[in-house]
């Protein structure tokens, strides 16, 4: 039997709901619902291919340079972007996450994140998977659990399918007003609405051969709280929900058209919720200034359907 190259495998079971949860990086290697793969994942025994179903924190997306000041000091973060010159996606997604509760269908694992080169603050991050009659909710925290006030944003980066060979045939639906104007680095450089644009998919339509590696913000959010992300299959009308809480302010989408894999490319959607745009760490914009003791906390989920029909536009 071959060893799993992300640690050890956390199967939940719930109903019709299967969810497999790995020890690096507190990622989400896979979820099943009705006999149906929803995430487009990866093999226990293959390491995650371009950030899939990873934690991203204490920041999501990219730094300029890896370069930022805080409280009055310059910090340099190793580029791990480094043909565009980024720091990319966080700091977590190599740390053992061990395991503090669990049952059948829940499990919270957690890792400390201490001081490094650009980042010399320490947090206690958590992340808890729970299966239910209605799919999969995550909960990601983090708490400052040194001396300085930390600088902090947070995402997760799963891969959605519905069964279609290729995105393209998908149908979504994005509730966002507007989108990011990125420069060849995948950073902003401006925000245009999304009226007019290829990437107003506020009403249901075919996804089509639309390429797309952007953040989007003024997220539509229902009574609860919560901006749903919807992908559907035309031909059987099976849905999946990408729900972000309130504590997302923007989505990052990919159609996964630059994946280093060819076989990898447009088959599943990359639906990222983020408590802040890319660049946070300069910008400012949604960052947190998590203090000495405090929890920062940062919900997300998926919803599967099998009996749901879809609108083409």
């Amino acid at each position: 039997m071959q060893a799993s190259a992300t640690g050890q495998q956390h199967e939940l079971r719930s109903g019709q709901h299967v969810a497999v949860v790995v020890e690096t990086g507190g990622g989400l290697r896979r979820y099943a619902y009705a006999g149906r793969e929803v995430v487009d994942g990866y093999p226990a025994e293959s390491l995650p291919d371009a950030a899939r179903g990873q934690l991203l924190v204490p920041w999501p997306n990219r730094v300029r340079d890896g370069r930022y000041r805080w409280d009055g000091v310059d910090q340099q973060l190793a580029l791990t972007e480094p043909g565009a010159c980024n720091a990319i996606h966080g700091l977590v997604r190599t740390l053992p996450f061990a395991v503090r509760a669990r049952d059948d269908a829940t499990v919270t694992l957690g890792a400390t994140l201490l001081p490094q080169r650009g980042y010399p603050h320490r947090l206690d991050v958590a992340v808890t998977y729970a299966l239910a009659a209605d799919g999969l909710a995550v909960t990601v925290s983090a708490r400052n659990t040194g001396e300085t006030d930390a600088p902090y944003a947070v995402g997760q980066h799963p891969y959605i399918s519905v069964g279609t060979e290729h995105v393209d045939d998908a149908v979504l639906t994005l509730p966002t007003r507007h989108w990011l104007r990125t420069d060849g680095r995948g950073l902003p450089v401006g925000r245009a609405a999304v009226t007019g644009s290829p990437f107003d998919f506020r009403n249901p339509r075919r996804l089509g051969a639309t390429p797309i590696d952007t953040a989007f913000g003024g997220l539509m959010r229902d009574p609860s709280g919560r901006a749903i992300t919807r992908l559907a299959n035309p031909e059987d009308g099976f849905t999946v929900d990408v729900w972000a809480g309130t504590a997302a302010s923007h989505l990052q989408v990919f159609t996964g058209d630059t994946l280093a894999d060819p076989d990898r490319r447009r088959r599943g959607l990359a639906v990222e919720p983020m408590s802040a745009p890319p660049d946070a760490f300069r910008s400012g914009e949604g960052l947190v200034r998590l203090q000495p003791g405090r929890t920062h906390r940062f919900g997300w989920g998926i919803t599967p359907a099998t009996d749901r029909s879809a609108a083409v536009g």
